[in-house]
């Protein structure tokens, strides 16, 4: 069994390409960069259509992540390579089976007429978004979704070799304090071999049938209080520090004004608002989150 990877080389498309090879599969890796494991095609999301001749399935992990300020430059590259570069995938595809990751960022973060503790699949996604990120994640899922694909959508992905998170939070420590935005709340975070397992689920290669077409939230089983979850990366880090709490108007304000680097409207969102997704619909296909927080090593 064949199966092609773009974005190989990135964070989720690295595990799993390695955990498809190690299962015997046939990886190839398509994007700028080899991947970690398996053949590398080169492919350029903003060029061209990927060569997926001899491919039995494919996964879209490729992706431009970046929390770009409203009229940044950068926003043009990013929509060309999560829309343009989308429509380049399923294209060359061709019917393939094939998975497309998301992000729980199309999730419109406005309150809702409708409010509920956790947030399923039918959430809104046409509007709302807080950077290009969100926006252009949304409308590539859209054409994702129009094609009959599966849609994948974690949330805050965490792992050994993380390049996002991880980093922006060791960088906010200063003098042994990490300042956060607002009260302590709820969240889902998504293991980053949680959605390697969805990936391969959704395939059909885990014993399973293959997903039906749609989108399906993934995330770890249950979601964690946001300060504690923070004190053990910090911990499994051995970085010493204390959390202390800014009230969210401030940080809002600091946001608008960029006052504080890497402080966006984003950030304090994805930080201040309670975010649960409701796991049924992937739960429902037999998909069963097994990895925690506390298996997290760097």
């Amino acid at each position: 069994m064949r199966i092609a990877i773009t974005g190989a080389a990135g964070f989720c498309g690295a595990h799993l390409a390695r955990t498809a090879a190690a299962m015997g599969l046939d990886v190839t890796c398509h994007g700028r960069r080899p991947g970690p494991v398996g053949r590398h095609s080169p492919w350029d999301a903003t060029a061209g259509d990927p060569d997926l001749t001899g491919a039995d399935l494919v996964v879209h992990c490729a992706a431009a992540v970046a929390d770009l300020p409203p009229g940044h430059p950068a926003e043009t590259h990013q929509h060309a390579v999560n829309v343009t570069g989308t429509e380049r995938v399923l294209r060359a595809a061709a019917g393939r089976p094939l998975v497309h990751v998301s992000s729980a960022s199309v999730y419109d973060p406005r309150p809702t007429a409708r409010r509920s503790s956790t947030i399923t699949e039918s959430h809104p996604t046409a509007a709302g978004h807080l950077n290009a990120y969100g926006r252009t994640k949304a409308a590539a899922e859209r054409l994702a979704l129009a094609a009959g694909a599966v849609v994948l959508r974690p949330r805050a992905v965490y792992g050994p070799g993380d390049p996002h998170l991880l980093p922006q939070l060791l960088a906010r420590v200063r003098h042994g304090l990490l300042p956060l935005p607002g009260r302590d709340v709820p969240l889902s975070l998504t293991a980053v071999a949680n959605i390697t397992d969805a990936c391969l689920a959704a395939l059909g290669l885990t014993g399973t049938p293959p997903w039906p077409p749609g989108a399906y939230n993934i995330a770890d089983a249950t979601p964690y209080r946001r300060d504690d979850a923070l004190r053990h990366v910090l911990a499994a880090h051995r970085v010493g520090a204390r959390i202390v709490h800014v009230p969210a108007p401030l940080a809002r304000a600091a946001a608008r004004t960029a006052r504080v680097p890497g402080l966006t409207p984003y950030t304090v969102d994805l930080l201040t608002r309670s975010v649960v997704l409701d796991l049924t619909r992937a739960r429902t296909q037999g998909w069963h989150p097994t990895h925690t927080l506390a298996d997290y090593t760097p």
